[in-house]
């Protein structure tokens, strides 16, 4: 489970561009914070602490306010063109024991014994959709890929997930497979099928050389 991060929130006043515009250039964040039938607010973030969240991955945070801490969820995270700075950001508010969706990482450890038998390691899934408590969302979905021989693969369904954590993505997708490299066979074939042709085709002009003699 992922450490709780504290992100101090302040109210603010006024919507619009010009006025986000302004906060931005404090280097704060304009959003919202929404949900349980309250009052959505309009609020603001300190652009770094929002910034070092979601560097460490965090989906759930601890909002601190002025009435004290207020659990919610990085609901949605608009960014700039670039993807380089979070332009806005929504607060879900959420209760420590309600469950969530979430997207997480899916982290492969070991090495894959089939790929030192020449098969070519694939990862499908690098992102898994799950639900989980909000107070127990994992930093990553760790899948062993020690014993994954050469044409082997482990699918969604053999994962194996924390205690509390359901995997919403399909049970037959496949998250990482060790695939047999058909390169190889077809270079062998090629040589020899151009070696062939070559000999039928001067077969045939001895022949009718041999026709225009006679």
């Amino acid at each position: 489970m992922a450490e709780s991060i504290v992100l101090p929130i302040e109210k603010r006043e006024g919507r619009g561009t010009r006025m986000a515009r302004k906060l931005r250039a404090l280097g704060r964040v304009p959003g919202v914070l929404y949900g349980h039938k309250e009052e959505t607010v309009s609020v603001s973030v300190a652009a770094d602490a929002l910034m070092s969240a979601v560097r460490h991955g965090a989906r759930v945070v601890d909002l601190h306010t002025a009435d004290g801490l207020q659990k919610a969820q990085i609901a949605e995270l608009q960014w700039d063109h670039l993807g380089m700075e979070v332009l806005h950001v929504d607060f879900r508010r959420v209760a420590a024991d309600e469950r969530i969706h979430v997207t997480v990482p899916v982290e492969l450890k070991g090495i894959a014994p089939g790929v030192s038998g020449g098969g070519i390691l694939d990862q499908p899934i690098h992102t898994l959709a799950i639900e989980c408590a909000a107070d127990s969302v994992p930093e990553s979905i760790r899948v062993n890929i020690s014993e994954l021989q050469l044409g082997a693969a482990l699918h969604v369904r053999d994962l194996h997930l924390p205690p509390g954590v359901k995997a919403l993505a399909d049970p037959d997708a496949i998250v990482v497979h060790v695939t047999v490299s058909q390169a190889a066979p077809e270079a062998a074939a090629a040589p020899g099928a151009e070696q062939a042709e070559p000999e039928v085709i001067g077969r045939k002009a001895a022949a009718e050389e041999g026709e225009e003699e006679k």
